[in-house]
């Protein structure tokens, strides 16, 4: 039987991040400038059960409407405004606001202000597929 080379298995280690190293990305149903860097997660940290954000939108950026199957999350907005949509429900979103989303519930989130609007987003587990064994 032909040997099969692997990858050991990634261990999971403490780390300190610097940002300024980190990409900053538009994923996937954001639009607009609508920015993140993926801090801490299954990528660079083997988590399968959270993913770590900072985000920053531009003014008039969006994430579309969206809801997640068993993934819970939680936003805190550092600088600017926005609004955010849960379940059809329209709520202004400012700096220290922060709101948590169980999964099931529509949302959507929008920068409405003159300036730039970021925060830091916490997701749980860190991939939205009930019985998946990897990241996303």
């Amino acid at each position: 039987m032909p040997r099969v080379n692997r990858k050991p298995p990634r261990r999971r280690t403490a780390f300190v991040g610097k940002m300024a190293n980190v990409a900053w990305r538009e994923y996937p149903g954001h639009f607009g400038g609508a920015l993140s860097k993926a801090l801490v997660g299954p990528l660079n940290a083997d988590s399968k059960l959270l993913d770590f954000r900072i985000s920053r939108y531009a003014p008039m950026a969006y994430v579309q409407e969206h809801v997640h199957k068993v993934q819970e999350q939680i936003y805190y907005v550092l600088e600017g405004e926005g609004i955010l949509t849960l379940d059809g429900e329209k709520h202004l979103m400012r700096p220290h606001d922060y709101v948590y989303v169980p999964p099931g519930v529509r949302h959507s989130f929008a920068n409405t202000g003159l300036a730039g609007l970021v925060f830091l987003v916490v997701t749980t587990p860190a991939d939205d597929e009930p019985d998946s064994k990897g990241g996303k």
